[in-house]
C-alpha cells in the first residue's frame, strides 16, 4: 500500500503527518463542542473571517502568493472557486450544526459516505467506469439510508447533505489548478464580503457573541487557525504518499468521530443505526479491497507498444 517501506525517512514523515491531519479533524467536535450558547451561523462567520486572515499570514510565510495571483488575474475562470466556496462553508456550517445539536453520529456516517458518493459522482458526472466490488459498495450504503428511512421514519439528511456538499465539492476542486492551501485561501476570500456583512449586522442587531467574554472570543479566533492546520499536514503527507495510503488514513476521521459521539457525547446508538454503520464500514471495506487491488495490478500494454500514464 506505501510507495516507500515505511524505513524510508520521507515514507515515515508522510504517515506522521496524515496522522497528525486527521486525528486533528477526527477531534473537530471536541473543539466545537466548547462553543456554548454561540449559533453554529455565527461559529461560521468567524471561521471564514479567521481562517482568510491567518491564511494570509500562513501564504506570505511559505511565499505562494504566485498561484493566487494567478487565479486571482482571471475572473472568469473563479467560478468553480466560488461554487468551491459555498460548497465548503455549506458543509463547515452544518457540521457546527450537528455538533452543536449533538448529532456527532449523522455527522461522522457523513464523512463514513463522503469516498462512496464520490464514486457515484464520478460515474453520474465523469462517465467514470466503476470496478464490480465498487458498484456493489454504492449499492450497500444506499441500502443503508433506505432501512433508516423505512425503519426510523426519518431521511438522515445531516450525513447525506456532509456527503453531498463535500462530494460535489471533490469533484469541482478537481477542476482548479490550485494546491490544497491556495484554494482554501482563494475560496475564504471570496466568502470574506459575505463574512464581514453578516458580521457587521449581527453587531448592529447586538446578537454578536465576539466580545462577550475573552473565552469565546479566543475560541472563534482559534476557529479560524484549527482550520488550516490539518490542511497543512495534509499537505505534507500528500507529497509523500500514495493516494491509495492517504485513503486508508482518511478513515480515521469519521471513526475517531464515531467513538466521540459513544464515549464522550454518550449520544444514544439504537440498533437500527447500528446496522446502518455495519453496512456503511462493510461498503467501505469493499470499496477500499477493491480500489486498491485495481491500483496495485500494473497496467496492460499493446505488444510493441510503450505504457504511458
Amino acid at each position: 500500500m506505501f510507495a516507500k517501506p515505511l524505513s524510508d525517512p520521507e515514507a515515515a514523515k508522510g504517515v506522521a503527518f496524515g496522522l497528525t491531519a486527521y486525528v486533528m479533524w477526527g477531534c473537530f467536535p471536541l473543539f466545537f463542542a466548547l462553543f456554548q450558547g454561540v449559533p453554529a451561523f455565527e461559529i461560521l462567520i468567524h471561521r471564514v473571517i479567521w481562517s482568510c486572515l491567518f491564511l494570509v499570514g500562513l501564504v506570505t510565510v511559505m511565499k505562494r502568493w504566485h498561484p493566487i495571483r494567478q487565479a486571482l488575474a482571471e475572473p472568469r475562470r473563479l467560478g468553480r472557486v466560488l461554487g468551491c466556496a459555498v460548497l465548503i462553508a455549506i458543509n463547515w456550517g452544518l457540521y457546527i450544526y450537528a455538533v452543536e445539536t449533538r448529532q456527532v453520529f449523522q455527522a461522522s456516517l457523513g464523512y463514513f459516505l463522503t469516498p462512496l458518493v464520490n464514486v457515484a459522482l464520478g460515474m453520474l458526472v465523469l462517465r467514470e467506469r466503476m470496478a464490480g466490488l465498487q458498484s456493489l459498495a454504492v449499492l450497500l450504503a444506499a441500502t443503508a439510508i433506505v432501512i433508516q428511512l423505512v425503519l426510523l421514519g426519518e431521511l438522515p439528511w445531516i450525513s447525506l447533505t456532509l456527503a453531498l456538499s463535500f462530494g460535489t465539492y471533490g469533484l469541482l476542486r478537481k477542476q482548479v489548478p490550485l494546491d490544497g492551501l491556495s484554494g482554501l485561501f482563494v475560496e475564504t476570500l471570496l466568502l470574506l464580503p459575505l463574512g464581514l456583512m453578516a458580521l457587521s449586522w449581527l453587531s448592529m442587531a447586538e446578537l454578536s457573541h465576539f466580545l462577550d467574554a475573552p473565552r469565546t472570543t479566543l475560541l472563534l479566533i482559534a476557529s479560524g487557525v484549527i482550520t488550516a492546520l490539518p490542511l497543512l499536514a495534509f499537505a505534507g503527507a500528500a507529497r509523500r504518499l500514495r493516494l491509495a495510503t492517504l485513503g486508508f488514513l482518511m478513515y480515521l476521521n469519521p471513526t475517531i468521530q464515531f467513538f466521540i459521539a459513544l464515549l464522550v457525547f454518550r449520544e444514544p446508538l439504537s440498533p437500527i443505526q447500528l446496522a446502518t454503520f455495519v453496512l456503511i464500514w462493510t461498503s467501505l471495506a469493499l470499496y477500499s479491497w477493491s480500489a486498491w487491488h485495481t491500483r496495485s495490478r500494473p497496467p496492460l500494454a499493446p505488444a510493441g507498444s510503450r505504457q504511458s500514464k
